[in-house]
This record gives C-alpha cells, sequence and structure tokens, in this order.
C-alpha cells in the first residue's frame, strides 16, 4: 500500500500496518514536531517526511490507497474551557485534511478525533466527510487505557465514499497491573507531605469501586473502566488516584498536577522487611493507633525517619488492620502491604498504547509522554485495518 499520514505524530500507523503484515510501498509523513519526526524515523528510516499539511498539494499524490490522520484535537476537548471548536486554529487544520482527501482520492480514508468533542462539531466533520458517521471505539477493549475515539472510515466507490462498518473490537480484559513495570526509578513516585496529602485513599477493591461511581458523576468519561480510589492536594484531574486493578485513565498530550500526562496510581508492593527497619511516614496516620504503631517499631527495632521518597505508605502487624490493607508475620519476617503513589513510566505508557517497549526512546522523557498522549491507540488502528477489503 501506499500510505499518506497526515499528522502523523510518531508514526503509530505505521507499526499498525507492520503489526498486519501489510506491505508498505511508500509511507508519507506530514508532521511539524522535530521530536515526534526523530522518534518516527528512529523506528521507520524510510519514511518520506512532508512537512505542514498546509504545504501538500494533492496533485503531487498519486495512486494513494490510504489518507489516515487524527487532526488536532485542543479545540474540540472538553479538557479545554471555552474550546473555539473548528474555528480554532488547531482544531481548524481538519479542513486541510478534507482538502488533501478530495484532491487526492485515496481508495480509503480514516480519520480519527476527541470523543468528548461537541455534538455540533460532530455534525459538521461528518458532513464534510460524506456523510459517513464515525465509529467510536474505546482503546479500553484491547488495551489498558480508556481511551474513547471517534473514527471516520470511508472506501472510495465511483466518484464518492461509503462507510466501512468497524464493529468493535473483542475486549482482551487488558487492566493496568498487567503492563506495569517491576522496577520503577524513584523520580516517578509523589513525594507526598502535609501540604500535598493524601486524602481518600481506600485500596479495598470492591468499597473503592463503589465510591468511583459516586465520585464519578459529573465527570462522565471514564468511571466505567477506571476504579478511583482517592486523591492529592484539592482533587484535581492529575492530583486524583487510581487503583491498577481498573484501566488507566487517558494520556494526555497536555496536562498538569503530580500525575501530570500519566494519572497517578496506587501500586501495591509486598514488602518482607526481616530484620530491616520499619520506616513510619511522620505525616501518615493509620487506624492502628499510637500504641499499635510503638509495637511495630519496638518489635522490628524501627525508627520513625521519614521514606527519601516521600511517599504516602499504611503499616500494620499481625492480626491488625490499617485503612483496607491486612499485613502479618511470613516465615521470612514481617510482611508489609506498601502501597506506593506513582505516574506511569514512557515503557508503561508505550503499553498503554499497544506499542513495543523504547519505541519512543532517544528524546526526553517530557517528549516521549507528549508525543505518546497526541498519538493513536495501535492495536486500535489493526483492528480497523482488518476490514479494508
Amino acid at each position: 500500500m501506499k500510505i499518506l499520514s497526515l499528522f502523523d505524530g510518531i508514526s503509530i500507523a505505521q507499526q499498525a500496518l507492520k503489526n498486519c503484515g501489510i506491505e508498505v510501498e511508500k509511507y508519507y509523513a506530514s508532521e511539524i514536531d522535530k521530536y515526534a519526526i526523530s522518534i518516527t524515523q528512529k523506528n521507520f528510516p524510510n519514511t518520506i517526511q512532508l512537512g505542514s499539511v498546509t504545504d501538500i498539494k494533492g496533485e503531487d499524490f498519486k495512486d494513494i490507497d490510504l489518507i489516515i490522520g487524527g487532526s488536532p484535537c485542543q479545540d474540540l476537548s472538553i479538557a479545554k474551557k471555552n474550546r473555539e471548536g473548528l474555528s480554532g486554529s488547531r482544531s481548524g487544520l481538519f479542513y486541510e485534511y478534507v482538502r488533501i482527501l478530495n484532491e487526492v482520492k485515496p481508495k480509503y480514508f480514516i480519520l480519527e478525533n476527541v470523543n468528548s468533542m461537541p455534538k455540533e462539531a460532530k455534525e459538521v466533520i461528518t458532513k464534510e466527510l460524506f456523510g459517513i458517521e464515525p465509529v467510536m471505539i474505546n482503546a479500553a477493549l484491547v488495551s489498558a487505557q480508556n481511551r474513547k475515539r471517534l473514527f471516520w472510515v470511508g472506501k472510495l466507490i465511483g466518484d464518492t465514499y461509503e462507510r466501512v462498518e468497524i464493529p468493535q473490537p473483542k475486549d482482551e480484559g487488558i487492566l493496568l497491573k498487567d503492563i506495569l513495570e517491576s522496577d520503577v526509578d524513584e523520580k516517578y513516585y509523589v513525594k507526598v507531605n502535609e501540604k500535598y496529602g493524601l486524602k481518600g485513599l481506600c485500596t479495598d477493591s470492591e468499597k473503592s469501586k463503589s465510591m468511583t461511581a459516586s465520585m464519578h458523576k459529573g465527570y462522565g468519561n471514564d468511571g466505567e473502566t477506571t476504579v478511583r480510589i482517592g486523591y492529592l492536594n484539592q482533587g484535581g484531574q492529575g492530583d486524583r488516584i487510581y487503583s491498577p486493578d481498573g484501566k488507566s485513565v487517558n494520556l494526555s498530550a497536555n496536562s498538569g498536577g503530580h500525575g501530570d500526562k500519566t494519572g497517578l496510581y496506587a501500586i501495591n508492593k509486598p514488602i518482607i522487611l526481616g530484620d530491616e527497619k520499619l520506616q513510619v511516614l511522620k505525616e501518615g496516620r493509620t487506624e492502628l493507633g499510637k500504641q499499635s504503631r510503638r509495637e511495630i517499631r519496638q518489635k522490628t527495632g524501627a525508627d520513625s525517619t521519614s521514606r527519601s521518597s516521600g511517599y504516602k505508605a499504611y503499616y500494620g502487624r499481625e492480626g491488625l488492620k490499617s485503612n483496607c490493607i491486612t499485613t502479618g508475620l511470613g516465615a521470612e519476617g514481617m510482611v508489609v502491604e506498601d502501597y506506593q503513589i506513582r505516574k506511569l513510566t514512557p515503557i508503561e505508557c508505550e503499553r498503554l498504547q499497544s506499542l513495543p517497549d523504547n519505541y519512543t526512546e532517544g528524546v526526553s522523557n517530557t517528549q516521549r509522554y507528549k508525543a505518546l498522549g497526541n498519538g493513536f491507540n495501535c492495536a486500535v488502528i489493526e483492528h480497523i485495518l482488518k476490514y479494508f477489503k
């Protein structure tokens, strides 16, 4: 196939084609972000880079099999206040997609954009794309990420396009805990202190699911697949804490808070203390009470020094419980359920987008997160490509 990819990003569409076993004769990519381009060229050095979509002339491209692209969503997304919609400088580039599509007339086209766009914008896009209605696919079906996107998919029949029927993917049942790295650098952990204290943490799965149902009232975008169990500070979007027993929140190219671009997660790591000292956070509060905590320190020889990483943890001893966490003595020593609050690593985010590990390696972590937040979910694109005949 000959491919023209508009707003190509890091060429996740090219990875999807590869995974599907579809031979690519030529792959033209329109992208202006230098970091995204460097990631693409690392993985697919034969990619022909074209620069901005505004400079593309349809007459220069013949016999293109597929035009694919996710036009910028910044002015359409519910995450942006006072969004300008298709009149905005970024999302308005959708009309460049339409221009090029009409000039090139490929055999197929795929356009992707956010599910949270206003109804009016969705209707405009559908009208411009020959009346073809989109299909909404949540990447949660094929990955551990909750990511709802609209896909307009058309096939050239005569002089116009008709809708390609894309059924929903099979639910693979992948949870965040299934894709987590086992050994993660301290820099990804949140340093919890009195100012940004941990609030509302409940790690009991059934209780937290019921909590999530009520906490998500008013948000309505990820309550079905994520399990929210607590928050930091005032509980802003980047300070909400989720359980790895559910899906991750939607990766974002532009967001803030402690969970900038990835969200925050309470990762459970049982620790066998043995002869090691049990360190109790000064700012930490548990249901054990002072007497029980004193007993723990006496039993383990621990002091009350805060952990250098600063994350919140709860501790107990045999026969005691603390905030949904049970601990006990095993044959090898005291077992502690240690919930560490952290954001996700770039590799974990690559896995959320169904990409190979280290696909985005070679640029800073900031640019890796941004590029991944802007991208397709690779497995979703693979699913769509299977219905091209």
